[in-house]
């Protein structure tokens, strides 16, 4: 009995895992806004004081939203047929997503240096929080980005690998989308805007 190329899925497979990826994306905006939800309604204690957010940030938003870009683009030029333009620009998106964990990494190591501690401050413990569950989630994302990867490598099957790439892509997107909500948060939010928005007396 031959055997299947390596790493090709039937047509069910595929869909199947497409509606898996929709739905854990689901779950996690879920779970993010649930987070959000409970650092608004924290930040309208007396006890908050606004913690200054390093300059890092700006820097490994530029990384995320170039490394969304970059697996789009392979995304498309793996669609086109054009694997070995796809692989660079996998690699690439996988390449920046590597860096913006590495500079969040950095903005943490400021944060400690400026004895902004995860215990002590409701800020401080919010965006350690926060920022170090959207980290887990572009760490699991480049799990699957090596996937992909591998399978990029080892099989000339273009369409195969147009399908993982996008749904790299459709992920990184996300995570894309979650972190600006995030960024937002943390730099603009102050608790006299809650109050205000809330009805809060102050």
């Amino acid at each position: 009995m031959p055997r299947a190329p390596y790493g090709v899925l039937p047509e069910a497979g595929r869909a199947a895992l497409s509606v898996a990826l929709g739905v854990f994306m689901l779950v996690a905006g879920a779970l993010f806004s649930l987070f959000m939800a409970a650092y608004v309604m924290r930040m309208t204690s007396p006890d908050w004081s606004p913690v200054g957010m390093p300059w890092q940030l700006w820097l490994s938003s530029a990384c995320l939203l170039a490394g969304s870009l970059a697996l789009q683009l392979a995304a498309g030029a793996a669609g086109a047929g054009r694997l070995a333009a796809a692989r660079l620009w996998f690699m690439a998106g996988g390449g920046c997503a590597l860096a913006f964990l590495l500079v969040q990494l950095w903005a943490w190591q400021v944060l400690l240096a400026m004895q902004v501690r995860p215990a002590g401050n409701p800020a401080g413990s919010f965006f350690y929080l926060l920022t170090a569950m959207h980290g887990l989630h572009v760490v699991g994302g480049l799990v699957c980005w090596m996937l992909a990867a591998r399978f990029a490598w080892r099989s000339a099957d273009a369409a195969g690998a147009a399908w993982r790439m996008r749904l790299c892509a459709r992920y990184w997107h996300f995570l894309l989308l979650a972190w600006v909500a995030l960024f937002a948060a943390l730099n603009w939010l102050s608790p006299e805007f809650v109050r205000y928005i809330c009805g809060i007396p102050p």
